[in-house]
């Protein structure tokens, strides 16, 4: 959608991103002028994600947006890792894939493990687009870059920094002094508290997997097996973004093992730097656990639907916190979300629904962008769209136009037709006969004081899908 094609562009405020790798937010210089290359972990495919993985697909939504809006062209991926991804996020543990196949009574081979995850493929891209993000320039299997991975372990193999032994080929991670710049992992205070080793054959206990045999994979010079983990995001950002990227997403808890031995894996090879920025968001949290299925309160978005609730209501419950602060989750404050985004929903629907968009207000417009700009503070760009909201000195088209810019930055379905809108929030257009006679008995029954009556006919109206809200300037009808 444009909004005011004709009036004065404002001056954009820089983009300041924060760093994990740094520690401190830095002004965003992409490495091709005008455009922007972004990568963001994908999930592991062996079961539907939940509403603590929507997080993480939340941030690069978020920064998509914001490049668009500064001209710039974005080339984005998000992997899909259909094998091999074990239960501990390191090199033991029970292969997810596996498990999700055996929970399914799936008979293990590589031909059902690669039609397995099909379904729940298909969940994860269906849920994001339900819950309002754009999809990304290409998804990525991982199985589909096999041979890119093994030409990647190649590389490494070739310039000495990896190792054989029983189980796979290792990543050596001394000798890559740079090793664990996101989290400050301090190499020596590993050794020094790995007192039971998983794998006494490593050289050193932060040492990853970049092949491991097994009888079931593929086949390469080092036997039959599947890549590493980790070996397989670089690999499909090589492939998909090339050697050098400049922005790379996923949740806080990537950073320690996964996105580490990401950096080392992709500088060793290359011998560039790999990522402009990295950015990492907090979890979302219940009663201050962890959301996550296995702490049972792994809920999908289907079960926010069928509570009553819409995607975009907990989009907006996310938007109200900053991306690197953990949100508790509580039904209670999803309840005041919705509450909220009901209360803009009704003004751009129903009080603004026959308003011509007028020019977007240079004063909101500055404020909500720098808000974003500045390390997507979206809490604050929310508190100004509800002060926009209540402003009585911006003419209602004005405040209609705004509106509508904010929410190209946030998406929170204010930007939509009013046709559209309106029947998302039930309201009736135009009222069967016998229904207006139901409400012209019943305030009739009102004014004369017959509330058995009158409640008898709520119930009535009630039962054929419709319910009464009643105003100062009367009764109205909105579908349930």
């Amino acid at each position: 959608m444009l909004f005011g094609l004709f009036q004065k562009r404002p001056t954009l405020p820089p983009i300041y991103l924060h760093n994990t790798a740094t520690g401190r937010k830095e002004e965003f210089k992409s490495l091709q002028s005008g455009v922007v290359t972004m990568y963001s972990c994908g999930p592991t495919v062996y079961d539907h994600i939940h509403i603590g993985n929507l997080r993480a697909y939340l941030l690069p939504d978020l920064l998509t947006r914001l490049f668009l809006h500064y001209g710039f062209k974005v080339n984005s991926t998000v992997n899909l890792t259909d094998f091999g991804h074990l239960t501990d996020d390191a090199d033991a543990g029970e292969d997810k894939m596996m498990k999700g196949m055996r929970r399914e009574g799936y008979e293990i081979t590589l031909e059902n493990m690669l039609a397995f995850p099909v379904p729940y493929i298909e969940s994860f891209k269906s849920d994001n687009l339900d819950f309002g993000n754009l999809p990304p320039s290409q998804y990525a299997r991982a199985s589909d870059y096999i041979a890119e991975q093994i030409k990647l372990i190649e590389t490494l193999e070739q310039k000495g920094y990896t190792y054989r032994i029983s189980d796979g080929v290792y990543f050596e991670v001394s000798k890559f002094p740079a090793y664990g710049v996101l989290g400050n992992i301090d190499l020596e205070k590993i050794r020094a508290g790995a007192r039971v080793e998983t794998n006494p054959e490593k050289h050193h206990p932060a040492d990853f997997a970049l092949w491991k045999n097994g009888d079931l994979g593929w086949d390469s010079r080092w036997g039959k097996g599947f890549p590493g983990w980790h070996i397989e995001c670089a690999a499909m950002a090589f492939a998909t973004l090339g050697k050098q990227i400049d922005v790379h997403t996923g949740g806080e808890d990537l950073m320690y093992t996964h996105h580490n031995g990401e950096i080392a894996q992709a500088e060793c090879a290359t011998g560039k730097k790999y990522v402009g920025y990295w950015m990492h968001n907090a979890f979302v949290t219940m009663n201050d656990q962890k959301v996550a299925k296995s702490a049972g309160n792994g809920f999908r978005l289907q079960h926010l639907s069928d509570q009553g609730f819409a995607p975009a209501d907990y989009r907006f419950w996310l938007l109200q916190s900053h991306y690197r602060t953990t949100a508790n989750f509580t039904w209670e404050a999803l309840e005041g979300a919705r509450a909220g985004l009901l209360r803009l929903r009704r003004m751009v629907y129903e009080e603004l629904s026959e308003v011509v968009p007028g020019k977007i207000d240079q004063k909101y417009q500055e404020r909500v962008l720098r808000a974003v700009a500045d390390d997507l503070d979206t809490p604050t760009a929310i508190a100004t769209l509800f002060e926009l909201a209540k402003d009585q000195k911006i003419t209602p088209a004005n405040k209609l136009a705004t509106i509508q810019f904010v929410d190209s930055l946030l998406a929170l379905g204010l930007g939509k037709g009013a046709a559209e809108g309106r029947a998302e929030l039930g309201v009736v257009e135009v009222l069967p006969t016998e229904l207006v006679k139901l409400l012209q008995d019943r305030e009739v029954a009102r004014q004369t004081r017959d509330f058995v009556r009158a409640d008898e006919i709520r119930d009535e109206i009630t039962a054929r899908g419709y319910l009464i809200e009643d105003g100062s300037d009367g009764a109205k009808l909105r579908r349930k």
